[in-house]
C-alpha cells in the first residue's frame, strides 16, 4: 500500500510540473502569434520585415508579453502586451546597436502610446 501511495504522489507531482510547463509554453506561443499577426494585419509589416517575435515569460507583471526584433533594425528589440490588446510597451536598443550610433530618436518602429 506504502508503493502505491508513494508512486501516486509521485505521478501528482510530475503532473502538477508538467501542467506548468505546458501552460508557460503555450501562453508563450499564443503572445508571440498574437504580436505577429498585429504587425501583419494591423501594422502592414512583411513577414520579411520582422526578424523574429518570441514569447517571454518574464518574472514581473504583466508575466506575458513578446520580444520583436525588425530586420531593418537588428540591434533594436521591441516589447509588446498582448493581453487584452496588443501594444508596443517599451523599446531596448543594445550595447552594440548604442555604439553604433542608433539613438531612440531614429528608431523606425516606435508606436505612438495610446493606453485606450
Amino acid at each position: 500500500m506504502r508503493k502505491f501511495a508513494y508512486r501516486a504522489l509521485v505521478m501528482l507531482i510530475l503532473l502538477v510540473i508538467l501542467t506548468a510547463v505546458v501552460y508557460v509554453q503555450v501562453n508563450k506561443f499564443i503572445f508571440s502569434h498574437r504580436v505577429k499577426a498585429y504587425l501583419i494585419e494591423e501594422k502592414g509589416y512583411s513577414d520579411e520585415t520582422i526578424s523574429s517575435v518570441k514569447g517571454v515569460w518574464g518574472i514581473k507583471a504583466p508575466p506575458f508579453f513578446a520580444v520583436v526584433s525588425f530586420s531593418d533594425e537588428p540591434e533594436v528589440e521591441y516589447t509588446y502586451f498582448a493581453h487584452n490588446e496588443v501594444m508596443q510597451f517599451s523599446h531596448e536598443i543594445s550595447l552594440k546597436g548604442r555604439k553604433s550610433g542608433i539613438r531612440e530618436s531614429s528608431l523606425k518602429h516606435i508606436e505612438p502610446y495610446n493606453p485606450y
